[in-house]
């Protein structure tokens, strides 16, 4: 049933509290999800945004509960992922004839995804589309995460409706910042930023600041996913200007994989090193096969600088460290440092190219890097004690 927000708005969306992953299985969603939806009745109607497929009969069955469809003046696609417009082919077959309003790409994603002629409205920055005594203003928001976004700001309540930006993977039924644990909350909206958006951050931080220029009021900030930012929303405005510009901690992150100890062994004598050296920096330990991949992603975010190790495989290294270096090369964190090590057998090359990986992906080698043979005895180790002093030293 549709939860009442403002005088005017109502929450029409679906709590997904069975989610595990999205994207496929590209981002874990440890506190599952929602897929938030609003109703705006005013003397005209404008529904922002759907829902994700697998709920789309549901979605439009709980709709039908809160108002008479053929009510809905307008449809506002703010991005049209299709967790956001999945329900839109069931919506369109009671309403074929309402318009759908969104931007120039977003038209062209939506005929993509479902292949139907819809009455489509292309907006762009400052349109504005009147209900009666509130109006709606829309605001481009190209990038932040696909080429179709949009905000939608509603000037009675002061309601920005911003779709993916300032979203979080995080389900609850109390729908607000301020009723659920804030460092989960935080968390959430941390990793978010990290692994969906921190690709984007010049755009990010254009954006911001293009809508801080424009002096609107702000009371709310109702993402299309996790709870909506009621308390002190400015707070997380605030964050993801942090989060776009270069964002980094006191921090040093070891990735590692192993097979038989041995490079799990290098890592916590590094770790040693990197604390003898550097008593103040907070030293993170993640083993790359065990560890979830986004969870690491999101430490490597916070890091000024990361180690990564694998052992040598088939004159290789592990899949799984290669894969955390793809992930992270597509997501281009900035000023970060990096070195590369791992244990070997007989070609050691692993290391070496881990390395090649990191410059690949922006990160700055500030050492060479380090391989022992087979499993670390006392020197060997006493060098990855030096190598890690030396390593904070140059970080």
């Amino acid at each position: 049933m549709a939860k009442k927000i403002t005088d005017l708005v109502s929450w029409v969306g679906k709590v997904d509290w069975e989610l595990t992953h999205f994207h496929g299985d590209e981002y874990s969603t440890h506190r599952g999800s929602s897929y938030n939806a609003y109703l705006v009745q005013d003397e005209k109607t404008a529904l922002i945004d759907t829902v994700w497929r697998p709920y789309d009969k549901e979605f439009v069955s709980r709709l039908k509960q809160d108002v008479d469809l053929k009510r809905i003046d307008y449809i506002v696609m703010n991005h049209n992922e299709p967790d956001h417009s999945g329900a839109l082919p069931e919506l369109m077959r009671e309403i074929p004839d309402t318009p759908i309003y969104c931007t120039k790409k977003g038209e062209a994603i939506i005929r993509g995804h479902y292949h139907r002629d819809w009455k489509f409205v292309n907006v762009k920055t400052g349109d504005r589309l009147s209900l009666g005594k509130s109006t709606l203003t829309f605001i481009e928001a190209p990038m932040l995460h696909w080429p179709d976004t949009m905000f939608t700001y509603l000037d009675t309540g002061a309601v920005l409706f911003s779709n993916d930006a300032f979203g979080q993977h995080f389900a609850t039924e109390t729908l607000y910042d301020d009723t659920v644990d804030p460092s989960e909350l935080m968390y959430e909206a941390e990793k978010y930023y990290a692994n969906i958006l921190n690709l984007y951050s010049p755009m990010v931080s254009r954006k911001i600041n293009e809508v801080l220029k424009l002096n609107l009021p702000l009371n709310l900030i109702c993402p299309s996913h996790g709870v909506i930012w009621k308390n002190r929303p400015a707070d997380i405005v605030e964050r993801y200007l942090k989060w776009a510009d270069n964002y980094q901690e006191n921090q040093i992150t070891i990735v590692y994989d192993t097979m038989w100890q041995s490079t799990r062994l290098m890592a916590e004598a590094i770790a040693e090193g990197i604390r003898n050296a550097d008593a103040e920096v907070k030293v993170k330990i993640l083993n790359v096969a065990r560890e979830d991949k986004n969870d690491i992603l999101t430490e490597i975010f916070r890091s000024k600088a990361i180690l990564v190790g694998s052992p040598t495989i088939n004159y290789g290294f592990s899949y799984a460290t290669a894969g955390i270096l793809e992930m992270a090369r597509g997501l281009k964190f900035k000023n970060k440092k990096a070195a590369a090590f791992g244990s070997f057998g007989w070609s050691g090359d692993a290391p070496k190219m881990i390395a090649s990986r990191l410059e690949e992906a922006g990160f700055e080698l500030v050492s060479d890097s380090l391989k022992e043979l087979w499993v670390p005895d006392a020197d060997a180790r006493g060098r990855c004690v030096a190598y890690g002093e030396a390593f904070a030293k140059a970080v």
